[in-house]
């Protein structure tokens, strides 16, 4: 009885495989449209889940930090197949945008791309694009003036203090603030979610989580380990981000490109790349990791910012429906989302628009970037391409 289990088994995880491969080939347009293709394929072709359990698993991923897609794309795969089937599920839908990634900066290694124009406009692009986000997250995360004063007070604190260490405090400080405002006012949320997976087990990814989100940045300072300090910085940047890949740039940018570990124009020339493949944003790690240590680097780089996501989600389902109903939890959260925002805006002015916007015409562009992405509604590929133009045209000007 045994053989055919193992036969069912296998037969189930390769299925997984192949669905979350084929999703992570064809899924363009960002985290939005690929919870609109999930939908398709998982919930109305396979049926593999229903309309309510979906609902309610988008709902969890949108409230925790990391790439909402990729969450609900791993928490499908768990529920279908345990946790071997989250890890497959995850590998299928992120593997190809990283392959191509690293791929493009094995290639542009070849190239200077310092003085292009075309670079100038993934500058201006990503004032733009970080903008918008940041703009639509303010909404959520910061909707009543208590929050936005946490918002504003995280913005100082890591303006004139900027490090990993102190945002890791800011945040910790909005927590227990949160707390305190948000305990007895916090709305509550129905619903129930089936998972296969013991609160043991997400216990003791909860635990992993904190204990790497803490740890690292001491070991950081203590070890003076390159390979650590890179780990660290993705690994946080993976855990801060709430609202999808486009927030996680300003952050990243602020971790690599002022420490010299690679150049502005680099970065940049690989954010545009990103636009144009499919899958989750988040494999832009790959590319990063790829131009400062090779494609090793490269699979290091995407391991370190995709493990808060898987952990945080294993972690959390299990306790899902009794922690959006406990108020005090949830008040910590909303001060824990609150400094998140402000942390985004500090890294948004420092280095994305001090760098990028630097005479009228960057901002005339970035102005007209703007508008064709909020109120056009083109797609950000299409941005790109705008501001590669845009920049070639100011530069020859």
């Amino acid at each position: 009885m045994a053989q055919p289990q193992k036969e069912s088994r296998l037969k189930l995880l390769l299925e997984i495989l192949f669905v979350s491969t084929r999703l992570g080939l064809t899924s363009f347009g960002g985290p939005i449209a690929h919870l609109g293709y999930f939908h398709n394929e998982y919930v109305r072709r396979r049926k593999w889940m229903d309309e309510k359990s979906y609902a309610d698993l988008v709902a969890l991923a949108q409230f925790l930090p990391g790439p909402a897609s990729s969450q609900v794309g791993i928490g499908i795969g768990v529920m279908r197949g345990g946790l071997i089937g989250g890890i497959v599920s995850f590998i299928g839908f992120t593997l190809p945008s990283v392959i191509a990634l690293i791929l493009f900066a094995l290639l542009l290694q070849s190239f200077d791309v310092s003085d292009a124009g075309w670079i100038k406009g993934l500058k201006i692009v990503a004032v733009a694009v970080v903008a918008h986000a940041i703009l639509g997250m303010a909404k959520n995360l910061a909707p009543d003036l208590k929050r936005k004063a946490l918002a504003l007070l995280a913005l100082i604190g890591t303006l004139l203090w900027p490090s990993s260490l102190s945002q890791i405090g800011v945040i910790l400080i909005a927590a227990l603030i949160g707390y305190m405002l948000y305990k007895n006012s916090a709305e509550t949320t129905e619903g129930r979610i089936k998972f296969p997976v013991t609160k043991k087990i997400g216990a003791l990814s909860l635990a992993l989580f904190f204990a790497f989100l803490v740890s690292l940045p001491i070991l950081r300072e203590v070890t003076g380990s390159y390979w650590v300090a890179m780990f660290d910085s993705f690994y946080r940047a993976g855990s801060l981000v709430f609202g999808g890949g486009h927030v996680v740039l300003p952050l990243l940018e602020r971790e690599f490109v002022p420490t010299g570990w690679l150049t502005e124009e680099a970065f940049l020339a690989g954010y545009g790349a990103t636009q144009a493949v499919p899958g989750p944003l988040f494999t832009f790690a790959a590319y990063l990791g790829t131009v400062m240590n090779g494609w090793a680097g490269g699979l290091f780089a995407t391991v370190a910012i995709f493990l808060p996501a898987f952990l945080l989600i294993v972690g959390v389902l299990p306790f899902w429906d009794a922690l959006r109903t406990n108020q005090k939890v949830k008040g910590a959260i909303m001060g824990v989302n609150a400094a998140v925002l402000g942390i985004l805006i500090s890294a948004f002015y420092t280095p994305i628009w001090t760098s990028s916007i630097t005479q009228p015409a960057d901002f005339a562009l970035a102005a007209i970037l703007f508008s064709l992405l909020v109120y056009w509604k083109l797609p950000p590929w299409v941005i790109v391409l705008c501001g590669a133009l845009g920049g070639t045209l100011i530069a020859w000007i």
